[in-house]
């Protein structure tokens, strides 16, 4: 038997874990820094992609602004690529408290929640971006391009985690049921609100306001939709579960 740890005990280990994540998260940092330049490149492919003029930068309006845009994305970048181990520290700190059962539960459930915020980031840059972009530069086609790389930047970061998050409708739907807030049937009779939720989330994350961008945005949401009513449908709720073992 696993022995029961006092408060102290537990914050201690709290501390632990946290220091290892904060620690692995620097170096990844400073393994990132020296690759900055490269990896402003890649981010930029989306923008550069439909530029009517690939002779045009980006422009800057502060003398530091560029060492400030590297360090704000090596950060992003570094606490991307840091989640694995943050999730693997956050598994040790919390498993010796699960039952069997629950962490058959919990490691196939930070997998998903992982790999959907993922897909939707990689959805969001090489999907949502270019369309984005060239909409925006057909529509500014008149007018001189003096755009700055923070804006860019802010826009772009923006747009990934908003997209990201939104495929988390799965993992949303499927905790709402199993904590019995809602249920399968009342996720089912309103399949119509839902599409229409997921059309008004595209319009105010996609800002170029094109029907196609947010139509491609929306589409992805309710297929997550139905799909969180399938793992609702495989998973029981938790009274369910609670009415079985009795």
């Amino acid at each position: 038997m696993n022995k029961e740890l006092t408060l102290i005990e537990h914050l201690g280990e709290l501390r632990k874990r946290i220091f290892q994540y904060f620690l692995g998260l620097i170096l990844i940092f400073f393994g990132c820094s020296f690759f900055a330049k490269q990896i402003a490149e890649y981010i930029f492919l989306p923008y550069y992609k439909y530029l009517p003029d690939p002779s045009f930068k980006l422009a800057y309006t502060g003398i530091a602004d560029v060492f400030i845009f590297y360090f704000k994305m090596v950060g992003v970048v570094s606490i991307f690529l840091s989640a694995p181990w943050l999730f693997w520290q956050f598994w040790l700190f919390i498993s010796p408290a699960l039952r069997k059962k629950e962490k058959k539960l919990a490691i196939p459930f930070m997998a998903v929640t992982s790999l959907l915020l993922m897909g939707g980031m990689l959805f969001a840059y090489f999907i949502v971006l270019p369309l984005t972009f060239r909409f925006f530069f057909e529509l500014n086609k008149d007018y001189r391009n003096v755009v700055t790389i923070s804006s860019i930047w802010n826009f772009e970061l923006a747009m990934i985690i908003a997209v990201g998050f939104s495929f988390e409708t799965p993992i949303l739907i499927f905790i709402l049921n199993y904590l019995r807030i809602v249920t399968i049937k009342f996720l089912v009779k309103n399949i119509r609100w839902a599409i229409l939720i997921a059309f008004v989330v595209s319009a105010v994350i996609t800002p170029s306001g094109d029907p196609f961008t947010q139509t491609v945005v929306a589409l992805p949401i309710v297929v997550l939709y139905l799909m969180g009513i399938l793992l609702s449908l495989i998973i029981p709720s938790s009274k369910k579960e609670e009415k079985d073992e009795k």
